[in-house]
């Protein structure tokens, strides 16, 4: 919002403009990235190159996405983080090609993440930090081949165990919600074990109760360690070659 309450004019997308902003990936796909531009209003003319497989249109100032973003019927990767989005459209379940969503760092609250998501049954990656979220919709629990989720910096004070027990989950990022300092602590406790993972943090992020847990483990660790220095260990001759003959011959040593 530009000074005096107006509307920051963006920057006009024509479709040749577009065009040349198609790359084709390490990997041979297409990806149109109208990254870093200014706009502020979803090019509609984009949809005429709707046989791209990549969509990046992060770090703009786009508010609303339309519902005809659906004509993108092969896309597998879009990215719109670093918007000013505070709903997502029904049509993007119909998206069922999507292997990786990324809205983090944007306006969306819990009503604005539409039902249709749980449709996205190819999708693996999905980053909805730094948003408004205040819940997590249960239904997100059956996208079976999540490997990453993102939902950090949000408002949320639980997640719910759908989300956390997918069976291909490899990440969940929660970082920097409001969760309850000491009942929480043990829901997640199953699915870290099951991560491939270990994320280490620093005391200072960790809230009291799970910080004085850390420090009874260690204490308790530290004791077992100590026992096991006191524990007589059996002398290791290593310079003896035979020792039983050498020990026959001078046994008063």
């Amino acid at each position: 919002m530009a000074k005096g309450g107006k509307v920051t004019k963006g920057k006009k997308i024509t479709f040749n403009m577009a065009k040349n902003c198609i790359k084709i990936t390490f990997d041979g796909r297409k990806r149109l990235d109208l990254s870093k531009m200014g706009i502020t209003t979803f090019p509609m003319c984009i949809l005429r190159l709707n046989d791209v497989d990549e969509l990046d249109l992060s770090r703009n100032m786009i508010r609303k996405i339309p519902e005809s973003i659906a004509k993108f019927q092969n896309l597998r990767w879009l990215d719109l983080h670093s918007n000013y989005i505070d709903k997502l459209p029904e049509s993007i379940g119909q998206m069922t090609t999507l292997l990786y969503l990324n809205v983090s760092n944007n306006r969306l609250t819990t009503n604005g993440l539409p039902v249709e998501l749980n449709q996205l049954r190819n999708i693996r990656t999905m980053n909805l930090g730094l948003n408004h979220l205040d819940s997590v919709p249960t239904t997100l629990g059956a996208l079976k081949e999540l490997h990453e989720v993102g939902l950090h910096d949000n408002l949320l004070n639980t997640i719910p165990t759908s989300i956390s027990k997918l069976p291909k989950l490899k990440k969940l990022n929660t970082k920097r919600n409001p969760f309850p300092e000491a009942e929480e602590s043990d829901t997640f406790i199953d699915s870290i074990k099951r991560l491939d993972n270990l994320y280490l943090v620093e005391e200072k992020d960790l809230c009291v109760a799970c910080l004085r847990k850390c420090q009874l483990a260690r204490e308790r660790l530290t004791t077992i360690k100590g026992m096991a220095v006191m524990t007589p260990r059996k002398a290791i001759f290593s310079n003896l070659v035979s020792p039983n003959s050498i020990a026959k011959e001078s046994q008063e040593d």
